[in-house]
């Protein structure tokens, strides 16, 4: 399969004008394909759309007449786009999606330098060895649009922020990730918000998360874990309280997910041989030393057979909170939880 490449690498090059004359893009995460198409149809002028810019859908759309599409001349212009959707689906019951995609290989194998073909396949990583051996032959794109996961959420975060002139505190970073998740489309429309309020080379803090989104730098996800992780029981259950007069702002079920990435973080920490900070960082897929603070406050705290009682009971605090077999109030499951985290059985309680 040809190389793939990264989002901000793709969106980077297009901006600055190093536009390829065929991306194919696919995978599971569609916002990722949407904004790079949108791109590419950004390519064409508004007042030219109707002349140089042809949309296609597979379902409707025969091979051939893709590759006819593209061989046309621009109008009065450098370049033409063709933009291919829901190439995923193919074209029934003649072609198939891969066999869609090797009908077109001859063509991203000796693209027209007058068009740019932009491929979207929505869902899954195509498959078609014929596509993508051709595929770099003519200086074509290979973007695979991965789900973000709580690993990679940061790091996408941090490098959109970068590429839009600003740079972002690590508390500030957790704060925004937490609130808002892998929700791709809402998270850079908050980034948006940040970089018109603030302007270019400003520096993102949590008082400017507060101020302009409206979360509280005091009271969050990343707060509760920081008093978790030192024991500071006073500042969690006052954590806990600000999140039962705002329940709306401060669901469980993401919560419940924060903490268990710390906690299974602190596992992966207690089980690493090499435990420097490179290294630790490096097996927890971390960019900056001051991410590690809760991980070392934690494991001052709290030893492996505490880390592994405590995933259990946020298993049982999920279920319970989704409506398995508890009708309790879910601020006062997490009150429960919070006080049996901060007072953890250890080896005795845990059996595996």
């Amino acid at each position: 399969m040809a190389e793939a490449v990264t989002f901000q690498a793709v969106s980077d090059a297009i901006r600055k004008g190093r536009v390829a004359p065929v991306y194919m893009l696919h995978g599971e995460e569609g916002f990722y394909i949407d904004a790079i198409s949108k791109s590419v149809e950004n390519l064409v002028p508004e007042s030219d759309r109707d002349f140089n810019l042809t949309v296609l859908y597979a379902s409707q759309t025969e091979p051939a007449a893709v590759v006819e599409a593209c061989r046309r001349y621009p109008m009065m212009a450098d370049r033409q786009v063709v933009i291919l959707r829901e190439a995923q689906g193919g074209m029934p019951p003649r072609f198939g999606a891969a066999a869609y995609l090797k009908a077109l290989a001859h063509y991203v194998a000796e693209p027209s330098a007058t068009t740019v073909l932009c491929i979207c396949f929505r869902g899954a990583e195509a498959k078609s060895a014929e596509f993508f051996k051709a595929l770099p032959k003519g200086g074509g794109v290979n973007f695979i649009s991965r789900k973000l996961n709580d690993r990679t959420v940061g790091p996408a975060v941090a490098d959109f922020v970068k590429s839009r002139g600003l740079t972002i505190e690590p508390k500030a970073l957790a704060m925004l990730c937490d609130y808002v998740g892998a929700d791709l489309s809402r998270l850079y429309n908050e980034v948006g918000k940040l970089t018109v309020s603030l302007g270019p080379g400003a520096m993102i803090t949590p008082e400017a998360i507060e101020r302009n989104i409206g979360i509280s730098k005091d009271y969050n996800a990343f707060e509760l874990v920081s008093a978790l992780a030192t024991g500071d029981a006073a500042k969690a259950f006052t954590i806990v309280n600000y999140f039962r007069g705002d329940p709306k702002n401060n669901p469980v079920q993401p919560l419940c997910a924060t903490l268990f990435n710390y906690f299974s973080n602190l596992l992966i920490a207690w089980y690493t041989k090499d435990r420097s900070e490179r290294s630790l960082m490096q097996a927890l897929g971390f960019r900056w030393p001051g991410q590690l603070r809760d991980i070392t406050a934690g494991m001052r705290r709290y030893g492996p057979w505490h880390v592994i009682e405590i995933i259990s009971l946020l298993r049982v605090f999920d279920g319970n909170t989704k409506g398995n077999g508890s009708r309790l109030d879910p601020y006062d499951l997490l009150t429960d939880l919070v006080f049996h985290i901060l007072n953890p059985v250890g080896e005795k309680a845990v059996k595996i």
